[in-house]
């Protein structure tokens, strides 16, 4: 324990009276405040244990908090682990329980979700030299970011466990959140800014409204260069199409691309004279497809035919409107090469969300996260604000590598034609050991109905429970362990919405297949 400089007689006291208890307790204190890195390494320096857990002063931790962290480490071999957490009152009540994804690099640059309970390496910490000065509000996050550039993702381990509380005061960040410490914002993006230099990932990084939670806008040079083909299938519904392709000439800005319309076997008068007018425009193609509907097959020979290294599938009542939103999009592929796919965030016409990333395993398959909250509501724990990994993304805008889409044999035309072809895709190219990242800084309407599956005939209804019955067969050993969806979530419907109780081997650390 440090008394870093309080000044508070009652205080230095209490400290030196626990220390004269217990002899496992060291009391340590400055006449001057030193501020939190300095007086943290003051502890370390004084540490004498093969481990060392963070934890703060208004934090409670949870009696067997010490051998759950120390057998999950002996049961995966991971130099740093977190669990989840939750907030307590004065009185003892417990709420807003953080259910937080397993290790996610991309979700850690945008806020410090893994905040505490922390157990690292005493050797790590040595090796990263502690605590920095001058991060100070931000310092854990700033110390994660800095152990995260040496460590393997193997290496970070997330305890699916609450092992601690939260104290909620007047004055703590718990109760108040962010405001109550503003500068501790300033912090984190000075904290991110300096992790991405280091990494010669050139960024410009914001507070989103303020708040300790940051946007990192990507500005990589070489991006000017790397062109995208557009596929959009359509069949008539002309003036949905046009205005579609009308969208994306007009918001498109700085970028290299081309259209490929995928005319699924239109017969109307008005589709011929489309699909003309759009043939001799430049940087467009029009591949006419008089086939039965299979969306897999269409996006398949449009990836056939498209001649950019990315390729953004994008269905025909998609509207853009942000002149950066495929720049935005293809800089996430181009600073990190593992990337293999980017979604984006749907709205609805209203304004309310259709698609903010994919979750495997809710409702048997898959379900969209966050649908039906307003647009610009941040959701579960900020989740649906901020650009993360993640296991899935919609096919109705995402944007994936060529490579990578050809590697796993891009989207199955044979058993997947009309559903889950884009969560089979992306389960299919994580395998492969690429990444799939969901932004929410590219926003576009999406005018899919909400009643869409009211129109199904037997004949449909009975090819999606044929292909809901693939993927759960196909992937039975991936879909129920989502790493970005806590386990303690119900899988049966409502992502972040419902808990479900667990037996004790669902929380064994679990290993994808290879």
């Amino acid at each position: 324990m440090v008394d870093d400089g309080s000044g508070q007689a009652d205080l230095t006291g209490i400290m030196a009276e626990l220390a004269g208890a217990d002899a496992r307790i060291r009391h340590i204190g400055f006449r001057k405040n030193r501020g939190i890195a300095l007086a943290s390494n003051a502890a370390l320096k004084s540490a004498s244990g093969e481990f060392i857990a963070f934890l703060d002063h208004d934090d409670a931790l949870e009696p067997a908090a010490l051998e759950v962290m120390l057998r999950a480490k002996a049961a995966t071999g991971a130099r740093l682990l977190y669990s989840d957490e939750d907030k307590i009152s004065a009185s003892g009540a417990l709420s807003e329980p953080h259910f937080k994804p397993d290790f996610n690099a991309r979700l850690l640059l945008e806020v410090n979700y893994i905040c505490h309970f922390v157990l690292l390496e005493a050797s790590l910490l040595l090796q990263l030299g502690g605590l920095a000065k001058g991060y100070d509000g931000a310092q854990d996050h700033e110390l994660l970011l800095r152990a995260s550039e040496i460590l393997t993702p193997q290496q970070i381990h997330h305890v699916p466990e609450i092992l601690y509380h939260w104290r909620k005061t007047a004055s703590s960040t718990a109760a108040a959140g962010s405001a109550a410490k503003p500068q501790a914002a300033a912090a984190g993006v000075a904290a991110v800014s300096a992790h991405l230099a280091r990494r010669a990932l050139p960024a410009r990084v914001s507070s989103r409204g303020g708040l300790t939670c940051y946007r990192v806008d990507w500005q990589p040079i070489a991006a000017q260069k790397v062109g995208v083909s557009i596929l959009v299938p359509f069949r008539d519904h002309v003036e949905m199409t046009s205005q579609c392709i009308k969208a994306i000439r007009q918001h498109t800005r700085d970028m290299e691309y081309e259209i490929i319309l995928l005319d699924n076997w239109s017969t109307t008068a008005e589709a011929e004279a489309f699909t003309t007018a759009q043939a001799n425009l430049p940087n467009t193609q029009v591949l006419k497809i008089p086939e039965p509907f299979n969306f897999s097959r269409l996006n398949n020979l449009g990836a056939q035919a498209a001649k950019h290294p990315f390729m953004l599938f994008l269905n025909n009542d998609v509207i853009v409107s942000d002149p950066a939103w495929l720049r935005t999009m293809l800089n996430e592929c181009v600073v990190n090469p593992r990337v293999g796919a980017v979604g984006a965030k749907l709205l609805y016409p209203e304004g309310t969300v259709q698609h903010a990333g994919v979750v495997l395993g809710v409702g048997g398959v898959a379900d969209h996260g966050f649908r039906g909250i307003p647009g610009g509501a941040p959701g579960y724990v900020m989740r649906a604000m901020l650009a993360q990994q993640i296991s899935a993304v919609t096919a109705a805008c995402m944007l994936v590598r060529k490579s990578a889409f050809n590697e796993v044999g891009g989207f199955d035309a044979s058993e997947l034609s009309v559903a889950f072809n884009d969560v089979d895709l992306c389960v299919k190219l994580a395998g492969a050991g690429w990444q799939i990242v969901y932004t929410p800084d590219v926003v576009a309407e999406h005018r899919e109905s909400h009643s869409r599956g009211d129109d199904f005939n037997d004949r449909k209804i009975a090819r999606f429970m044929l292909e809901n019955e693939v993927m759960r067969t196909r992937h039975a050993a991936v879909l129920p362990h989502d790493p970005f969806y806590n386990p303690h979530f119900s899988r049966e419907g409502g992502v972040y919405r419902e808990l479900r109780v667990l037996a004790p081997e669902d929380l064994m650390p679990f290993v994808p297949p290879r």
